[in-house]
């Protein structure tokens, strides 16, 4: 093979393929098919180069002239920690957002179920009587009791250590088992409504409210937040085996339980920072006050994060799904 004719016949090939790579970010639709057809075909002729004529220098400009093209016609690659960004910026918010009707009802529902059963508790003797005996309910209620005393039986660290699993099970739970028609998630709520209310009661009923108050809120309000939102998203993943709206099923499944594991990986954050609340500022020497005020400050910056950053997200038109490189195709459904 001549060289040199190779390359006169070929160069004005190589001269448009670099200059449609330096402009690759303002290229039409017909520059953009020129681009690839161009990739391909040097890509071929640096083959031929290579196996007839390997000269070093043509070798080498038409080498970096394809991998220069390659870039252009495939992307590049996010960094990691740039996706990682993302998912908290943009992808978790915004599922939070969209998921908002859902889990600010079961807030509501779970909470008045818990003031009405606190309310009974307190008010009537006789329902305290079947719930432990006397002896009982006052090592539970008393100065140092068990119910003070829970939050400092531990070393800090391991304490949060073993209150985040345990949340974060708990959140799981409520999310992959929503597709169980929602029943577990129903269980698992109606579970900690009964144990906070009988608690809350009792602490009433002795006189010692504030000091139940006092010991709940600054990680409560975070934490049980963080498992409303989780209920209410596993339960709307069990309404979605009910109506998938308009998909197929397996399909929507497929949508929501991406955008559940997802979210599921997310909580688990948001639960160690209430973890980490509860094991050091809840047993504090700080003035209730000021531990109650560090708890709702943790509140008022995660329901910022979702109704602000999560709403503009979304109005952006972020779902909180995997991107479609890693969620694979669909397949088209008719209206």
């Amino acid at each position: 093979m001549d060289l040199d004719v190779f390359i006169a016949a070929h160069r004005p090939e190589w001269d448009r393929l670099a200059e449609l790579v330096r402009r690759q970010n303002s290229l039409s639709g017909a520059e953009a098919d020129e681009l690839i057809t161009l990739y391909q075909r040097v890509a071929t002729h640096l083959s031929v180069v290579r196996s007839k004529a390997p000269d070093p220098v043509v070798v080498e400009r038409l080498s970096a002239l394809t991998a220069q093209a390659r870039s252009a016609v495939t992307g590049t690659h996010a960094p990691a920690w740039r996706e990682f960004g993302l998912f908290f910026t943009r992808g978790l918010p915004a599922a939070m957002y969209r998921t908002w009707r859902w889990w600010v009802p079961t807030s509501a529902v779970f909470l008045l179920l818990t003031g009405l059963l606190a309310a009974w508790v307190a008010r009537d003797p006789q329902v305290q009587a079947t719930i432990a005996a006397p002896d009982e309910v006052r090592e539970l209620t008393r100065s140092g009791g068990d119910f003070e005393s829970y939050y400092s039986s531990s070393p800090a660290s391991s304490f949060a250590a073993r209150v985040w699993t345990n949340n974060a099970w708990v959140a799981a739970g409520c999310l992959l088992l929503g597709v169980l028609l929602g029943i577990p998630v129903v269980i698992m709520l109606g579970v900690n409504a009964i144990n906070v209310g009988i608690s809350g009661g009792l602490m009433f009923a002795a006189g010692r409210g504030d000091v139940f108050l006092g010991l709940i809120a600054p990680h409560g309000l975070l934490e049980l937040t963080a498992l409303f939102v989780a209920a209410g998203t596993g339960l709307k993943l069990g309404w979605t085996v009910i109506d998938p709206g308009g998909l197929p099923r397996g399909q929507a499944l497929a949508r929501q339980g991406r955008t559940v594991v997802l979210m599921a990986l997310g909580l688990t954050c948001v639960l160690f920072v209430s973890g980490v609340i509860e094991a050091f500022v809840t047993p504090s020497g700080l003035p209730t006050w000021a531990r109650i005020a560090i708890g709702v400050a943790a509140e008022i910056a995660f329901l910022a994060y979702v109704f602000v950053v999560g709403r503009r997200a979304a109005r952006e038109g972020e779902t909180g799904d995997l991107d479609q490189q890693y969620a694979g195709d669909e397949a088209p459904v008719a209206a």
